[in-house]
């Protein structure tokens, strides 16, 4: 079903699953009723007792999800946006000031694109864009959890500047906002290794696909990676989340 189309209807939970899955492909029932028990989203219920999402319901469930995967703000944060929002204000921290967007190695504001390649920043510059401190960039290397380079010829920066890539800021940001939750980059030590072991299968599976020749056959194997990404991404969460359901008596 289209957006244009939920628009007009009230949709079940697995109806919602189904609409943003294509733009949230870790979205899981378990983490929409999560957020329907920590106050975010408030969907009607049926006579029966089923959940029911109208369109501003899935505009809501859409905007937190949203933030927190853009911006990796703490759900109280969230909440407390959209009780502002509800009372007709404008959210503080919802604007994106021209001076809060990383620059890439021209000085010009750039994005933190997954590929690598549209943000490069020295080290200053990557302590500014994610806010944190020397020592946090420390830890985080000492952990293997961010990884320096040295620019390749016409990348800019120097033949001996050492350059953080787009990643690297996208991992500061989050390792910094699972710090208000008093996790440090030591606790991210097998979250680390895991990833390591999921990229090997992955390498394993596109290997056939990297060996033929022909532009179509990178598209087919970064299509496959994506796909693969996307389905171990939401597999993690569903096992997470399994695992947490007998400790939160759910």
């Amino acid at each position: 079903m289209s957006p244009a189309a939920a628009g007009s209807v009230s949709l079940s939970i697995g109806g919602v699953l189904t609409l943003l899955s294509p733009e949230f492909p870790d979205i899981s029932i378990s983490k929409i009723r999560f957020l329907e028990a920590e106050g975010l989203i408030e969907p009607q219920r049926s006579p029966s007792g089923y959940r029911k999402f109208g369109p501003a319901d899935i505009d809501r469930l859409r905007y937190v999800l949203r933030v927190q995967r853009d911006r990796y703000l703490p759900l109280r944060v969230i909440k407390d946006q959209l009780d502002a929002m509800d009372r007709g204000l404008e959210p503080a921290g919802t604007e994106t000031a021209e001076s809060d967007r990383p620059a890439d190695a021209d000085g010009d504001a750039g994005s933190a694109g997954r590929d690598g390649t549209t943000v490069l920043l020295d080290r200053s510059g990557l302590i500014a864009a994610a806010g944190i401190q020397d020592a946090d960039l420390a830890r985080l290397e000492e952990f293997g959890l961010i990884q320096p380079h040295r620019p390749r010829p016409g990348e800019g920066g120097g033949d001996a500047a050492v350059v953080y890539d787009g990643d690297a800021l996208v991992v500061a940001r989050l390792v910094a906002a699972l710090g208000r939750y008093g996790v440090e980059p030591r606790h991210l030590r097998q979250t680390k290794a895991a990833a390591d072991r999921e990229a090997a299968l992955v390498e394993q599976i596109v290997a056939p696909l990297l060996h033929r020749r022909g532009a179509r056959a990178k598209a087919g194997a970064e299509e496959t990676v994506r796909d693969l990404l996307a389905l171990t991404s939401r597999l993690h969460t569903v096992l997470v989340t399994t695992a947490l359901a007998p400790r939160l008596g759910r």
